[in-house]
């Protein structure tokens, strides 16, 4: 990233997935909403702004409401506009880490450690690299979880629903809050979807909608252009896909999985635990249960990495010194993602399901609820 020019060492260009964003950008502001789920379209599109983009193509996925959002960019040059996202990503993902070490006591005092590790975390070193957008679901991640602490559950519910550009990341949410009946989250939740559908509408039209709704109908005949590389995805679906050769039995047993996490996670939500815990239960399962993870998500767990810090330290026990050693494990594993297509096994999934199981039964223990 650091050499001059449109392009990486690798040859690739810069930003790599901001490109698709850049051109949704540009369609937004041209009102050309034919295009929004054409992906040859697109292509011939930014083909004549940036000739040198003419080799890439992106399947089109993202609500209408997303290129709204991202309008404002095409008033820049490509790279201008890629600098503009990066240095916005940034600032968000240190108000984020900020904003939940403010409520981790235990770990006040180590300021520049916590500094460092966020530095250093490799959901956000490919949230850059990758110039993806999974820094706004962080946002809205700690903004529910800040809004929870205060015991504002409908302003929860609200950034909750927000992730409707990411939905698969609102899977494991919907499940806990439908299941422990928390209506007045839920109702937020369904105002923010109610939202953002509706700017898209307005904006784009009904025949912009129905493009997005029979692109997301599409979605099972495009998923192999979606993951390229399965080894890049973080969760169980991918985990069984590589390690089983036979495709219907691995989604059978990621099905499967997926259920028994689900039913941990509301167990522990339906108990009178710590917050933190809870919250750190969530954003592992969110991972976990998702059908489409790729590395660049995986910085919504940054919240959890410093919860469960804050949570070990509290307790000081022998099942804190796991998650430590869980916790420091997953830097370099979440990094040698790669490896698993010679082993075909992911370590960080199991690392990071010990992790949600240690959270459902070993701290999970009656506590004063926070905020």
């Amino acid at each position: 990233m650091s050499v001059p020019g449109l392009f990486d060492r690798n040859g690739l260009i810069k930003g790599t997935d901001f490109l698709h964003f850049y051109t949704l950008g540009l369609l937004a502001a041209k009102h050309r909403g034919d295009l929004l789920y054409d992906m040859r379209g697109q292509n011939e599109f930014l083909s004549q702004l940036l000739p040198e983009a003419r080799s890439y193509f992106y399947v089109p996925l993202y609500g209408p409401q997303i290129s709204i959002v991202l309008s404002p960019l095409a008033r820049f040059s490509y790279l201008g506009a890629l600098t503009v996202w990066l240095a916005i990503n940034s600032c968000l993902y240190a108000l984020c880490c900020f904003g939940v070490w403010r409520c981790c006591p235990q770990l006040r005092q180590a300021r520049w450690t916590v500094a460092v590790a966020a530095l250093a975390f490799p959901g956000f070193f490919h949230l850059i690299v990758w110039g993806q957008s999974s820094g706004l679901a962080l946002v809205c991640f700690v903004l529910a979880y800040l809004a929870l602490r205060n015991g504002h559950a409908f302003p929860a519910g609200l950034a909750i629903g927000s992730l409707i550009f990411k939905p698969q990341l609102g899977i494991a949410a919907a499940v806990t809050f439908l299941a422990i009946r928390k209506w007045k989250l839920i109702s937020g939740v369904i105002l923010a979807v109610a939202t953002q559908v509706a700017a898209g509408w307005l904006y784009f039209g009904s025949s912009g909608m129905r493009d997005y709704w029979q692109a997301l109908l599409n979605i099972p005949h495009v998923l192999p252009f979606l993951e390229p590389r399965l080894y890049q995805t973080y969760s169980l679906r991918s985990f069984f896909l590589m390690l089983v050769p036979i495709h219907t039995i691995a989604l059978l047993l990621y099905a499967l999985a997926a259920i028994a996490l689900l039913y941990l996670l509301v167990r522990l939500w339906q108990q009178k635990t710590s917050l933190d815990l809870q919250y750190s239960a969530l954003l592992l399962a969110t991972v976990l249960v998702s059908p489409h993870l790729t590395v660049y998500d995986l910085v919504i767990l940054a919240p959890a990495f410093l919860l469960l810090s804050n949570e070990a330290i509290n307790n000081n026990s022998v099942n804190s010194m796991s998650i430590n050693y869980l916790l420091y494990s997953l830097f370099p594993l979440f990094l040698a993602g790669p490896l698993a297509r010679v082993t075909h096994l992911q370590l960080s999934v199991p690392a990071l399901a010990a992790l949600f199981w240690i959270c459902c039964n070993y701290f999970a223990e009656p506590t004063k609820q926070s905020g």
